[in-house]
């Protein structure tokens, strides 16, 4: 399920908004999209391939919303792994090809 939407590496781009099949996420002018329907998520992880920054954290695990904290997912190399993994974005490979 989505659990976060990073302020701090958030670009405006709102490709999360678009990639989304259930419309989980609200475009907010000038600000970071809205998780707005957190219970339609359905823990595609399409958001987190669309955005190019790793501003988003979908918990794999999750079925009901858990807390989150960004500092502890950044630490972990959370924020953004599933991109990391599946090798999809700029100069990644995917982890399961050595």
């Amino acid at each position: 399920m989505i659990e976060l939407v990073s302020e701090s590496r958030c670009i405006k781009c709102n490709l999360c908004v678009t990639a989304c099949p259930t419309n989980v996420f609200d475009a907010v002018p000038g600000s970071a999209p809205k998780i707005s329907r957190q219970s339609d998520c359905q823990t595609c992880y399409m958001c987190e391939l669309y955005c190019p920054v790793d501003a988003l954290y979908v918990d794999p695990n999750a079925e009901e919303s858990v807390p989150v904290d960004e500092e502890a997912l950044i630490a972990s190399g959370l924020l953004g792994s599933y991109r990391k993994n599946v090798g999809w974005g700029k100069e990644r490979t995917s982890a399961t090809k050595k």
